[in-house]
Parts: structure tokens; C-alpha cells; sequence
């Protein structure tokens, strides 16, 4: 009678992290989703906000304001992963979604620079402004929630939902995309088509909103709820007793993020700016690697529960730096949608060896009292510097005639990391989520 008992018990424990996951996995992608909008239309909305000039500089600028958001993202760090640490990570995560409906709405209102003047791109700026402060807080705090509710032997596969969903909301921006591709002319997508999809984002972000709010508080939290110190609970002073992980997360994540925005969000603009390849084929090819990279994520998550995160981390070292020059320049002289399929989706399946384990693996070097913060703010500064000026290096370096040099300047980054995966602990085998 215990024994079955107990396995009820069990089941429904298992259950309830399911649905956790799922709840937090789905304002995942809506915030992704919010956020991708952005590249997957910048080809057709950057005349709207900016003043006429050849196609480069315009999206030059939708590239600026891009790598203005991923400055915000720090500061979203700190600011939700404070809150995260002192008032829940459920919490958190619902303020999150709350600031990135409200950016989509504003970029879907926003009337153009015809209309307006320069108020056009400022108001494009701000609410670039507020995502950015949303997703630095949002992946931090859903990397620390995925990891405390997952089970223990399990975290590298629950865990890498977070990417699962991450890409799954580039999949649907890109898949609003292409079906209003189909419905629409060109003329009315530059017009007003795109707007579509930032409502969409909105009206998404609203629902998950609701659903965040009847998600299940991770137990860890709850359990240092009762910690005496509740003071130092989510504080820059109690994360600088921490100088090692700190400096560990930024050092991991400037190859993984620089290489992972390289081949995603910069890589479309990349095949119909540089390759030559049309709007749609391009949508097209990114929308079937991106199924590809989804796919591999819960594959490399429960592979890294079996043989550790560090193989997996010190693979995609040396692959990343291996591939990039070769396959970047390949693409750059070919039309044939097939060959840059895969010159897309090799580097991708590499990428994964990284996104897969990201979250979990940086969520194991903290305690509990500063694990949102620890996540959020080291992680949050190295995507601003690295991942979100990837689009404007590039395309500044192709305006001043020297696009190559952006290959080896990826390469470079992702060597550095390297040797940072080379040395550091496995976390899967030492983790604070273990100890705290």
C-alpha cells in the first residue's frame, strides 16, 4: 500500500514539473517570439523608421537600435534577477512578459518617419529600451526556474527546454513571416504588414501573462525563504563573494553568444545582402535549420546528465572555431538554397553543443540567494558586447569593404572560450545547486 502510495505520489510530482516547464517554456518563446519580430521584419520596416538611403545603411541602423536593446539587457539582469532572488522567480518571470508586450505594442503603433520625423526612431529605440531590460531578466530568471524544478539527473534535459522554446519563437517569427509573405505583396509588408506581427507578439505576451501567474514557486526558493540573511538576498555585495563564477559565466558565454546570434538572427540578412539570395529563400532555409537546432537541444541536454556538460562545452569549441571562416565564406559566394541550407544548419547543429547545456551549467555555479542575479547580470553583459553588436560588427565591416575579417574576428571569440571550457569544473558533477 506505501509502495503504491508513494509511486502516485511520484507521478504526480512529475507532473506537476511537467506542467512548470510548460508553463514556463511557452512565456519563453512568446518572449523570444517578441523579440525575433524584430530581425525577421527589420528587411521590411527599416524605411518606415529611418530616413531613405541604400538598403545597407538602413539596416545598419535596424542593426544599431538592435544592439541598443542587448544594452538593456544588463540592466535587466540585474534589475529582475534582484527581484528574482528577493521576491520569487514566478514573479519575475510574469514582470518580464508584462514589459515585452509593451515594447511590441509600441513598435507595432508607432507611426512612420514620414509621419512623425525623428520621433519614429526614437520611439523604436524605447521600446527596443523596454525588451531589452525584459529579455536580460527573462532568461535568467527562466534558466534559474527550469533548473530548480527540474529533477535532479535530469537538469541538462529539462534545462535546455529553455533554448527549445528560445528558437521555437524564432520558428513562429519566422513562420509569420513567410505565411505573410504568401498573403501579402511586398509593397504592403514595407507598408504596414509587418505591424502584424508585432501585434501578434503583444496579444501572446498578454496570454502568457495569465498563465505565469499560476505557476508553482520553484522549492528552492521557497526553502531559502528561511534564510536569516534575507537582506543579501539578490545584492551586487553578495554576488561579488563570487568573482570566479562571475568572471566563468562571462568567459563561456562570449563564443557561445556571439556565435549562436552569428548563425540566427544575422545570417538571413547575411544570404540576401551578401549571397544574393531572395527574401523568401532565405526565410525559408532559416526557418528549416532552425527546426534542425530545435530538434538537437533536448538530445544534447540529456546527453550532458550522461557524460557531463564540459564535453559537450569544450566540442563546440572546437568545431565553432573551426567552421566559421570556411562556412561563412562558402556562403558568401553561393545562390543554391540547398548548399546554404546546409552551410547553415552544420554550424547550427554545432551551436547546440553550447545552447543545449547554457542555462543549466551557469545556474549550477550559484547558490540560491544570488542564482537569478549570478545567471542574469555576468550573462546579460557578455551577449550585449558580444551577442548584440554581432549584426553591426558585421555589417560595418562589409560597409567598409572588409567582410571577412568580421569570420576571423567570430573565431577568434569562440577561441577564447575555449580555453575557458578547457579549464573550468564540470558542473554537472559539482554543482551549488547540490550544496545551497
Amino acid at each position: 500500500m506505501t509502495t503504491g502510495i508513494d509511486a502516485g505520489a511520484d507521478r504526480r510530482a512529475g507532473r506537476r514539473v511537467v506542467s512548470n516547464i510548460l508553463r514556463g517554456s511557452v512565456g519563453n518563446l512568446i518572449e523570444w517570439y517578441d523579440w525575433y519580430a524584430y530581425t525577421a521584419f527589420s528587411v521590411y520596416f527599416a524605411a518606415t523608421f529611418f530616413p531613405k538611403g541604400d538598403s545597407t545603411a538602413q539596416l545598419l541602423n535596424t542593426a544599431g537600435v538592435f544592439a541598443v536593446g542587448f544594452l538593456m539587457r544588463p540592466l535587466g539582469g540585474w534589475l529582475l534577477g534582484r527581484y528574482a532572488d528577493r521576491f520569487g522567480r514566478r514573479a519575475a518571470l510574469t514582470l518580464s512578459v508584462s514589459l515585452m508586450a509593451a515594447g511590441s505594442l509600441l513598435i507595432a503603433l508607432t507611426p512612420g518617419y514620414s509621419s512623425i520625423g525623428i520621433a519614429a526612431p526614437l520611439l523604436l529605440v524605447l521600446a527596443r529600451l523596454l525588451q531589452g531590460i525584459s529579455v536580460g531578466g527573462e532568461y535568467s530568471t527562466s534558466a534559474t526556474y527550469m533548473s530548480e524544478v527540474a529533477t535532479r539527473g535530469k537538469r541538462g534535459y529539462y534545462s535546455s527546454y529553455q533554448y527549445v522554446t528560445l528558437i521555437a519563437g524564432q520558428l513562429v517569427a519566422l513562420a509569420v513571416q513567410i505565411l505573410l509573405q504568401q498573403v501579402l505583396t511586398t509593397e504592403q509588408l514595407d507598408s504596414w504588414g509587418w505591424r502584424i506581427a508585432f501585434g501578434i507578439g503583444a496579444v501572446g505576451a498578454l496570454i502568457v501573462f495569465w498563465l505565469r501567474r499560476g505557476m508553482d514557486e520553484s522549492a528552492d526558493f521557497e526553502a531559502a525563504k528561511a534564510d536569516r540573511d534575507r537582506a543579501a538576498h539578490g545584492t551586487l555585495k553578495a554576488l561579488a563573494k563570487h568573482p570566479k563564477e562571475v568572471a566563468l559565466v562571462v568567459g563561456l558565454t562570449m563564443g557561445g553568444t556571439l556565435f549562436f546570434y552569428t548563425y540566427t538572427t544575422y545570417l538571413q540578412k547575411f544570404m540576401v545582402n551578401t549571397s544574393g539570395i531572395s527574401k523568401p529563400n532565405a526565410a525559408w532555409i532559416n526557418f528549416l535549420a532552425l527546426v534542425v537546432f530545435v530538434l538537437l537541444q533536448p538530445l544534447y541536454g540529456a546527453l550532458s546528465d550522461r557524460v557531463g556538460r564540459r564535453p559537450l562545452l569544450i566540442g563546440f569549441g572546437v568545431l565553432g572555431a573551426l567552421v566559421t571562416v570556411p562556412s561563412l565564406t562558402l556562403l558568401s559566394h553561393t545562390k543554391n538554397p540547398v548548399f546554404a541550407f546546409v552551410l547553415m544548419v552544420v554550424p547550427l547543429a554545432i551551436s547546440a553543443l553550447y545552447t543545449s547545456i547554457s542555462a543549466v551549467v551557469k545556474a549550477e555555479l550559484f547558490p540560491t540567494n544570488i542564482r537569478a542575479l549570478g545567471v542574469g547580470l555576468p550573462y546579460s553583459v557578455a551577449v550585449a558586447v558580444f551577442g548584440g553588436t554581432a549584426e553591426y560588427i558585421a555589417l560595418w565591416f562589409k560597409q567598409a569593404g572588409h567582410e571577412s575579417l568580421f569570420f576571423w574576428y567570430v573565431t577568434a571569440v569562440v577561441f577564447v572560450s575555449l580555453v575557458i571550457y578547457v579549464r573550468m569544473r564540470d558542473t554537472s558533477k559539482d554543482s551549488a545547486m547540490d550544496r545551497s
